[in-house]
Formats: C-alpha cells, sequence, structure tokens
C-alpha cells in the first residue's frame, strides 16, 4: 500500500532556515577572510609605513646633519668673506698709501730734475762768462771746460808760475782777474783750487816734495784772489794733488808740461738741489 507524502509545515520551515543561516554563515565567512586579507594588506601596509617611516627618519636625520654641516660651512664663508673684506680694505688703503707716495716721489723728482736743470743751466751760463772773460789767452796756457757739473778752469804752469816756484807772475796775475770779476759778479759760487804737479821729484831748500809744491801754489791763487780781487775768502778751497791726478803721461816733455797746471774748479751753490736730496 503506497501511503501519499505528507509534508509537514515546520520542516519546510527548518529547511529555510538552515539554508539562510548556511547563506548567512557563508557570508560571514567571506566577510571574515576578506577582513582577513584586508588585515593582512594593512600588516603589510603598516609594515611598508613603518619602513618608509624609518627610512624617512633617517633621511631626516641625514639632513639635519647635512643642514648643519652648511651652517658650519655658510659661517665659516661668512667668516672668510669677512677676513677677506678686512683684507681687502687693508689692500686698498695700502694701495691708497702707495699710491700716495709714488705720487710723492715723483713730484720731488720732477722738483729734482727741474734743480738739476737750472743746475746745468746755472753751470754753462757760467763756463759762458769764464770762457768769455779769458778769450785773449792761448788755448795752450787756459782752457775751460765743464766735467761733473762743475767748470774747470785749467791754468798751464807756464801761465802763471816759473819753474819750482809758487810765486804768481803778472800774466797769471791777469788771468786771475778775468776770472776774480766773474767770481765777484756772482756771489753763489763755490771755489775749489787744486794744483797739480808732474811725476818729477822735487826737493828744494823751500819745497820738501811735489806735495807741497801743488799745495803752496794752489795756496798762492787763494791769495792772490783774496788780497787783490777781493775774493770772498769763505768761498775759497785750496790743496794740492801733488803727481797723482794727471791729465796726460808723464812719459813724455809734453805730457809732464801738462801735468803741471793749477786748476780753479767752480760749481753754483747746490743748497736747495741738497736740501730736496736729503729730505725723507
Amino acid at each position: 500500500m503506497i501511503l501519499p507524502a505528507v509534508f509537514l509545515p515546520g520542516c519546510i520551515v527548518s529547511k529555510k532556515k538552515f539554508l539562510a543561516e548556511t547563506a548567512r554563515a557563508d557570508k560571514e565567512h567571506a566577510n571574515a577572510v576578506d577582513l582577513q586579507k584586508r588585515l593582512t594588506q594593512q600588516t603589510d601596509l603598516n609594515r611598508w609605513l613603518d619602513k618608509v617611516s624609518k627610512d624617512l627618519k633617517v633621511r631626516v636625520a641625514n639632513l639635519q646633519d647635512s643642514i648643519v654641516n652648511l651652517e658650519g660651512n655658510v659661517r665659516s664663508l661668512n667668516s672668510r668673506l669677512s677676513s677677506l673684506g678686512n683684507e681687502n680694505q687693508n689692500t686698498t688703503k695700502e694701495l691708497n698709501s702707495t699710491k700716495e707716495k709714488i705720487a710723492e716721489q715723483r713730484r720731488r723728482l720732477e722738483q729734482l730734475q727741474a734743480l738739476i736743470d737750472q743746475q746745468q743751466k746755472a753751470t754753462e751760463a757760467l763756463r759762458k762768462k769764464i770762457a768769455d772773460a779769458l778769450v785773449g789767452f792761448n788755448s795752450n796756457e787756459i782752457t775751460v771746460t765743464m766735467k761733473n757739473g762743475k767748470v774747470y778752469v785749467s791754468m798751464q804752469e807756464s801761465l802763471l808760475f816759473p819753474s819750482g816756484s809758487a810765486e804768481v807772475n803778472p800774466k797769471g796775475k791777469e788771468a786771475l782777474s778775468k776770472v776774480a770779476a766773474v767770481l765777484n759778479a756772482g756771489k753763489d759760487i763755490n771755489i775749489d783750487i787744486e794744483g797739480h804737479t808732474d811725476s818729477l821729484p822735487i826737493h828744494t831748500v823751500k819745497y820738501a816734495d811735489n806735495w807741497s809744491l801743488s799745495t803752496a801754489r794752489a795756496t798762492s791763487i787763494a791769495h792772490v784772489l783774496i788780497d787783490e780781487y777781493h775774493v770772498t775768502p769763505a768761498r775759497l778751497i785750496a790743496s794740492g794733488r801733488s803727481q797723482y791726478d794727471p791729465v796726460a803721461t808723464n812719459s813724455t816733455p809734453e805730457g809732464r808740461a801738462k801735468n803741471r797746471r793749477t786748476e780753479i774748479i767752480l760749481e753754483p751753490k747746490l743748497d736747495e738741489l741738497m736740501e730736496l736730496m736729503e729730505k725723507k
């Protein structure tokens, strides 16, 4: 006998509920799996963030060290810049001082050159006056030359003195009068008188050697200029050079004749020039 199927309402409800619960559980499980996956991802992210954070901290620390170093370099450079600025100021001051010194030296050199030029002109003018005054005498008796900024009036023994004597003869006094006239007209002239001999030795009662004769001749000329022609004594210097400043050879009569001479050496006073040269 076949019994008809009978379905109770309570059984149907339980199955639906089971299915619903099963579906919910599956969903929750899926959610849990998804959550677990998300948690894993979050953990990985956190780890990555931690690593990034650590890296950033290291980089920040390195940058801070770099900043400290750069700040130190900046301070050092500022200090060096300040030092260079001071050095530049000092160098500028020294340069300006040097320029001022150079300008002052140039000014003094220009003054000195002007005085030298003036001195040369005065010396040349004096040479011409002396030469003009002595125009009547022979060149083998008197020569007038310029040397080392001075005028040399060289008078031979034959014009001034007898052989072996220091007494000036009349023709020599005539020549000296011409020279004295120029000297008295120009007061700012220094006068050196130098006696010279040849190398032949002399020994007389009056003159022991050539030194004595050359000095005596220079002194005699000084006395003629002072006593007879009123040249101021303070302007004169008389000295003897004996045989030791020859102008020609002493091995020939002609050369020895040239060496037996008396030179009147004239030089315009250099007071202003010497004062400038002696300045610091």
